[in-house]
């Protein structure tokens, strides 16, 4: 068992899931709101206490831990890995001549949807008085497809794959891979006494798999959190009147586990260092607007 929080350090590091409410979810730790506590910036400091953590990592995913910054921060970077991180897509369709049954807007639809395998960072920006695309800034694509029977198909057959060549919509472009960048705080489940026996195995059930195990204590099944981190903070245990009480369930308020997903146009890690840029020139640029104002 942990050892107990103060009230105002737990007020500050821990958002506290109860059975009819989540408390401690606003940041308090600014200059003046605690006695006896400093809250002014130190960068110093700061960088004693921030760390990254890669926890898993593949061609297209990654999960790292951000560890030390506050809410605002990470989904500022959230933010920017959904909407801000340059990529290139398909903006214009020409359709001279359709023949399928799908119609040009559909198709159109269903072009956009799919994922340009072509690096963002080896292309500029187009300039807003330009009418037609360059080299520099523009991709041009043609779609020449045509379905047509195949004549090496079996004659009883009635399988598409087996009768068309080319044919088209095997799959609805709803099942379309895509990219998606997501967060959740750190869970921190904490027992406040002592859990066995027929309290122990229901405890356990409570919780995701790997979070609770049993160990074999002088003979008695003792309960004790192997893994928090695999809990999805449902709140099963609130419902037992017996063990609602025992437990304390919260999240770390600065430990961020961040989820990126690459529709494998870029590298997730390749991502993430995109966005730190694009969040880097927004400082910078907010910083030299600052400037700009205190010499008006």
């Amino acid at each position: 068992m942990a050892a107990p929080m103060s009230n105002v350090d737990e007020i500050r590091d821990r958002v506290i899931l109860g059975e009819f409410g989540v408390k401690n979810v606003h940041t308090t730790d600014y200059p003046g709101n605690y006695p006896g506590y400093d809250d002014t910036w130190n960068f110093e400091k700061f960088k004693k206490n921030f760390r990254i953590d890669i926890v898993q990592a593949d061609e297209n995913t990654l999960e790292f831990d951000m560890v030390g910054i506050d809410a605002a921060i990470a989904n500022a970077f959230r933010r920017i890995l959904l909407a801000e991180v340059p990529t290139m897509a398909i903006e214009k369709v020409f359709i001279y001549n359709n023949t399928s049954i799908i119609q040009d807007e559909i198709l159109s639809h269903r072009l956009g949807l799919v994922p340009i395998k072509a690096d963002p960072r080896l292309f500029e920006y187009r300039n807003l008085e330009d009418q037609e695309g360059t080299e520099i800034d523009t991709i041009q694509l043609q779609l020449k497809v045509k379905c047509t029977r195949n004549p090496r198909a079996p004659k009883d057959s009635s399988d598409p794959k087996e009768l068309y060549l080319n044919h088209m919509g095997k799959d609805h472009a709803k099942f379309s891979p895509v990219a998606t960048a997501s967060y959740r705080l750190l869970p921190e489940i904490t027992l406040l006494q002592t859990i066995e026996g027929e309290q122990a195995e229901r405890l356990k059930r409570c919780f995701s798999p790997g979070v609770i195990e049993i160990q074999n204590v002088n003979g008695r099944k003792v309960a004790k959190v192997v893994n928090s981190r695999l809990d999805t903070c449902s709140r099963e245990v609130l419902r037992h009147d017996d063990l609602k009480n025992l437990v304390k369930l919260g999240r770390v308020r600065d430990h961020f586990i961040f989820s990126v997903e690459s529709t494998g146009i870029l590298p997730p890690d390749v991502l993430v260092t995109e966005a730190i840029n694009v969040l880097i020139s927004k400082c910078q640029k907010f910083l030299t607007e600052l400037d700009t104002a205190e010499m008006d």
